[in-house]
């Protein structure tokens, strides 16, 4: 049997295991999926401990996207982003991003046009390279809004767009298309808030890669009767790409898409 893994820091939160062993199920492979907490600095001896031990590859998420650059040989795209969220074994230990393409699907499916907006990224760590450099190549005018306005100006510059600080989004909301937060803030109740719900407005597409639980930036999104998308759909394609990669067959997104919101329906029962 094969194993998979996602590695990072926290991880508990994490229904990659249960999205990846639904779409292992229906492939009819001799595979399992498990999640591992692995911190930054012990990522290298990790992800060399799961080639020795023959892992078939694995997911990485935060804070290791941007550190795996140092560990395996990314390929081209992961190279220009900037960050690894897949590991593969095939050949090696080769690096790659499916985050990226895991986003403009999901925003596409929700009937978000990219080509010609104002794209406001909330963020600059490895979800946020992915995001920002695949939607500027796809023709949208990027923004980053960065705590630390020095990554947002390294990011921004990377991909042609401009940086901010968080005390500039109650200028740049407003104006605004699509409006990500590519951050983990939400992803705990009691979590702050990103920004000022009060600033959204009718006509927006607000996008949260949180998946583990409804934001309050969704809920403040669908008060203003702005569009809305949680990372749940981002999740299942990244993912569904990741499988592609690992074995050469295409994944069952539905049936990754029904295993992860039955296992988020299955948490909230048991928070009730």
């Amino acid at each position: 049997m094969k194993i998979y893994g996602i590695f990072g820091d926290p991880i508990g939160h994490s229904l990659s295991p249960a999205m990846h062993s639904a779409a292992f199920e229906v492939m009819g492979l001799e595979a399992c999926y498990h999640a591992f907490l692995v911190q930054k600095g012990s990522l290298r001896d990790a992800v060399l401990g799961a080639k020795a031990m023959g892992f078939g590859g694995l997911n990485l998420t935060i804070p290791l996207k941007e550190e795996a650059l140092r560990v395996v040989q990314p390929d081209d795209l992961a190279l220009a982003i900037g960050a690894v969220n897949t590991v593969s074994f095939c050949h090696g230990i080769s690096g790659h991003n499916t985050d990226g393409l895991g986003a403009k699907k999901a925003l596409e499916e929700a009937g978000a046009a990219i080509r010609g907006r104002r794209v406001l990224i909330i963020g600059a760590g490895g979800a946020a390279r992915a995001l920002a450099y695949t939607l500027a190549r796809d023709g949208a005018y990027v923004s980053i809004a960065n705590r630390s306005r020095a990554r947002a100006a390294d990011l921004a510059g990377h991909v042609g767009g401009s940086a901010f600080g968080l005390d500039e989004l109650e200028r740049l909301v407003p104006g605004s298309d699509i409006i990500i937060n590519a951050t983990s803030v939400g992803m705990k109740d009691g979590d702050p808030r990103v920004l000022d719900g009060e600033l959204l407005r009718r006509g927006q597409m607000v996008f949260d890669i949180v998946y583990n639980r409804e934001t309050e930036l969704l809920k403040d999104a669908a008060r203003a009767g702005a569009g809305t998308l949680d990372g749940v759909m981002m999740l299942v394609y990244q993912g569904a790409e990741a499988i592609r990669i690992w074995t050469g067959r295409d994944a069952p997104a539905d049936a990754m898409e029904q295993a992860v919101r039955k296992a988020l329906a299955a948490r909230a029962r048991g928070q009730a």
